[in-house]
């Protein structure tokens, strides 16, 4: 770190990525879709090599990681504190959303007629605890890799690790170094793709912004401003406050440390896109070692989706306010587990969340042709709301590795 600190500001990568940014916004604000379309292309091409390394970072890291935690009692004790902080964050989260939605009241009023909508992507949503529980374990896991399935593929990586660990020395050491050189290697891809990132952020920020248009703002303005002081209330209070109590680590430390994933997950919306540059930050900054990161981020980025919740939470009561509907305080805290469910249950893609709201529409009997509308006008302004919250779960997941590592001992996580 002491490196970075000698660096010009100018040529930090975090810096140049918030650059990036500035000037997409102002090209895509100035030139409009047809600019946007003509330097789409950029953050297109950049997504794609970042997720061309997900599988591999993932197969390697994971197996590596449980391999060297130790027995299963170890790595029990690690799924257990990794669980239970994600649980216990998501549902301080979707508090946060459920006081918010409750205090602005912001469907209250909302005129929502003339407001356009878009296409929701195409997600299959489980339909049961159980349904989920069975979709984690992949009947091939070679398909589940090719086709993104990363719960499965952590699953099965988990599996292999503890696998790897009860084999005799001799072939433990061989398999164990084949995937550790795998796991260096696919960091070293990982940085040379991330100096790509300020031309890719400026594609990404320059179509969101040529394509998003203002009168969906106006219409949605009370909602979206619920939502974003909402996450920023997590981002910037609630998970800050669980550095210093849960790991006595200095907030402003561990933010300085994240400042490239945080970028990076705003610009590209994805959790799962953004687990590359994440892992490299909380290793080789942060200063978590690749035992504890190589558990605790890949599935991170699968099922903790603290902003996620809080959005579906605020979403389904800002639904109700416009519908003229009062959810009582135990709808509302159905409204709260079925939400917590349902972040677990969401994809890492741009606007699945938005998707699995459906859940919860479901469970307190919120459906038909206006919920729909509703949520199609939503739609118009579920980019930058999902930048938002995208952020936010990768700041949680950050977190949890940095708590988790310090509960494990480890004395090197964010040094001033």
């Amino acid at each position: 770190m002491s490196d970075e600190r000698a660096t010009p500001w100018y040529r930090r990568l975090h810096w140049q990525i918030f650059t990036a940014m500035a000037l997409g916004a102002a090209a895509g604000a100035i030139g409009g879709s047809e600019f946007a379309d003509r330097v789409s292309w950029m953050g297109a091409l950049f997504v794609r090599l970042l997720r061309m390394v997900i599988v591999p970072l993932v197969l390697t890291s994971v197996v590596s990681g449980v391999a060297s935690i130790g027995g299963g009692r170890d790595v029990g004790r690690m799924f257990g504190k990794t669980f239970a902080y994600y649980i216990v964050t998501s549902l301080l989260a979707i508090l946060v959303g459920l006081v918010f939605a409750n205090a602005i009241r912001p469907g209250v009023g909302a005129e929502l007629g003339g407001v356009g909508g878009g296409v929701l992507p195409a997600i299959e949503t489980p339909t049961s605890i159980v349904d989920m529980l069975l979709r984690m374990v992949p009947t091939n896991p070679l398909a589940a890799a090719a086709s993104g399935d990363i719960l499965g593929l952590i699953v099965f990586s988990i599996l292999l690790g503890l696998a790897l660990g009860r084999l005799p020395d001799d072939a433990r050491s061989r398999l164990l170094g084949v995937f550790e050189a795998g796991f260096q290697a696919m960091m070293v891809l990982t940085s040379g793709i991330i100096r790509l990132a300020p031309f890719g952020v400026f594609g990404l920020i320059t179509s969101a912004v040529g394509s998003t248009g203002l009168e969906a703002f106006r219409a949605l303005g009370w909602y979206a401003l619920t939502v974003t002081g909402g996450l920023a209330t997590h981002l910037l209070l609630v998970l800050p406050l669980l550095l210093i109590l849960l790991g006595r680590i200095r907030p402003w430390v561990h933010f300085r440390n994240m400042a490239e994933p945080l970028a990076m997950a705003f610009s590209t919306s994805s959790s799962a896109a953004t687990l590359p540059v994440t892992m490299r930050a909380v290793e080789q900054k942060v200063g978590v070692s690749n035992r504890i990161s190589s558990f605790v981020l890949p599935m991170g980025a699968t099922i903790n989706m603290d902003g996620t919740a809080l959005y579906e939470c605020a979403g389904v009561l800002f639904i109700a306010q416009a519908l003229g509907i009062e959810l009582s305080f135990a709808k509302q805290m159905l409204v709260v587990l079925t939400a917590l469910l349902a972040s677990i249950g969401t994809a890492a893609i741009p606007s699945a969340g938005l998707v699995m709201i459906f859940i919860v529409l479901e469970a307190v009997e919120l459906r038909g042709p206006q919920v729909d509308l509703i949520v199609g006008a939503m739609l118009a302004i579920d980019r930058p709301l999902d930048m938002a919250r995208t952020a936010v779960n990768v700041f949680s997941d950050s977190c949890g590795a940095a708590i988790i590592a310090r509960s494990e001992g480890e004395t090197t996580v964010d040094l001033p």
